[in-house]
């Protein structure tokens, strides 16, 4: 599998999209992961927009639980690396991250269109 570190000082503003959640290896035993160290793994899925472009939205796992993050609410993603991979006829692209922080003083955006 190739690993290729992506510089996010390029992609622009980043966004919670959808809080932290720990990510299922079986549906039927919900089993979470677990990294190399036996660290659960948790995925975040985050909104990218770079200079005025589409919102591209992009699902980030990470060791441990992320806490302090809220849906709408500009996040920092240390150490971001995307891997290519194959199964079969398919094929993608998957983000992992060494770290998901809040960025402090970016209050989430209310829901519901209330101010």
């Amino acid at each position: 599998m190739q690993s290729i570190p992506v510089d996010t000082a390029r992609l622009g503003v980043l966004r919670c999209a959808i809080a932290p959640e720990a990510k299922i290896t079986n549906s039927e035993t919900q089993e979470v992961k677990r990294d190399r160290d036996g660290n659960p793994v948790w995925t975040v899925a985050v909104t990218v927009r770079q200079d005025g472009r589409r919102i591209s939205v992009i699902e980030i796992a990470v060791s441990g639980q992320p806490r302090g993050i809220e849906e709408g609410q500009t996040v920092k993603v240390t150490g971001l690396t995307a891997f290519m991979w194959s199964m079969g006829d398919r094929h993608g692209v998957s983000f992992r991250a060494d770290a998901i922080t809040p960025v402090h003083g970016t209050p989430a955006q209310s829901k519901g269109g209330e101010a």
